[in-house]
């Protein structure tokens, strides 16, 4: 059996894919805010280098795998804008470069990182916020969403997740990754019923905007299902090289 880590673990997707990784015996790590082998904030610099040295310490400088499923969604705050884009973007992005030794060390390791179907659905999403984030530059990227006022942090989401699946594909066919043996691949679920979208629905002035969302087959994606399609991801059979699942 292997050793993987997980982050967001602690609700939603994240814990669901846990779950499954634990039941067909493999060792989880698990990285949260709170109630996780690593807890750590990922919004911050510091927290995400606090996470990536415990990992690599716990797992003894070998993975077999990680999902990284921590994200915050379109939530309405003052600052939020600035804490989706260095939790969705920077806290997969920083920590799998600071993993990739481990993972390289595993021998065949594959990584699923949690994009989201947002990235062809959000329009007039600042090429300027994904390219600073592209830069590693999430100031500069809040920076260029500000003409949009309140409804800043759903265009983060949108450049959050729009930068992560650009980055996937970018790296994931390098020497570095591909070449060292280790799969990266892209989930991307449309609306999933967890915590996070229950509490949206019990917004009123978020439910609305949620209920916009193109939801082709009329229900909420579960995320028993979406842990399925990413423990098979980085399952010892999986053959994807680089790309992504759309849900």
């Amino acid at each position: 059996m292997g050793c993987y880590v997980v982050t967001g673990a602690r609700s939603g997707m994240g814990q669901a894919i846990t779950a499954r990784l634990a039941e067909a015996g493999h060792r989880v790590i698990t990285v949260d805010l709170s109630e996780a082998d690593v807890v750590a904030d990922l919004s911050t610099s510091e927290g995400r280098r606090a996470a990536a040295s415990a990992v690599l310490e716990r797992c003894e400088g070998s993975l077999d795998g990680a999902v990284l499923a921590a994200g915050i969604g379109p939530i309405p705050g003052r600052g939020m804008s600035r804490r989706i884009l260095e939790v969705n973007y920077l806290g997969s992005v920083e920590l799998l470069d600071a993993w990739r030794p481990a993972l390289a060390a595993g021998g065949a390791a594959k990584v699923v990182v949690i994009a989201s179907n947002s990235t062809t659905t959000t329009p007039i999403v600042p090429a300027k916020a994904v390219k600073a984030l592209l830069a590693g530059n999430a100031a500069k990227a809040d920076g260029a969403l500000k003409k949009f006022g309140k409804r800043a942090p759903v265009f983060a989401y949108a450049a959050s997740k729009i930068a992560l699946s650009r980055w996937v594909r970018r790296t994931a066919v390098t020497s570095e990754w591909a070449g060292a043996g280790i799969r990266l691949n892209a989930l991307a679920p449309g609306a999933v019923m967890t915590p996070l979208l229950e509490s949206q629905l019990a917004d009123p002035e978020q439910a609305p905007l949620i209920k916009q969302f193109p939801i082709p087959t009329g229900d909420f994606g579960d995320a028993g299902d979406l842990a399925d399609w990413a423990v098979f991801m980085v399952g010892p059979s999986a053959r994807f090289l680089c790309g992504s699942v759309v849900f």
